[in-house]
């Protein structure tokens, strides 16, 4: 529990290529290792709601844009009335 399978580890790698990170400064950012990283990008380990949430932050996207259910990759609005106007601005 906890865990959330990222269904395209190819938005990590291109979002993480974009800002032209290495693997070793990711993991570094996570406090992981390189190899371990790596699993996520290959879709061989979920990551965790928290690794989640902290990656969606780092590069400004919403959680389910790294999760693959989304190509909207702005990150959602923290208040309603933002919300509402980014709602009106997307759809």
């Amino acid at each position: 529990m906890g865990e959330i399978q990222c269904k395209n580890g190819d938005i990590l790698r291109e979002l993480r290529e974009d800002y032209k990170y290495t693997q070793r400064y990711m993991a570094y950012l996570l406090k992981t290792t390189r190899q371990f990283y790596s699993e996520y990008e290959r879709e061989k380990t979920p990551l965790s709601i928290t690794r989640l949430e902290f990656l969606a932050d780092f590069f400004k996207v919403s959680t389910d844009y790294l999760l693959g259910r989304t190509k909207i990759s702005k990150s959602y609005p923290k208040s309603e009335e933002d919300f509402r106007k980014w709602i009106i601005n997307n759809t």
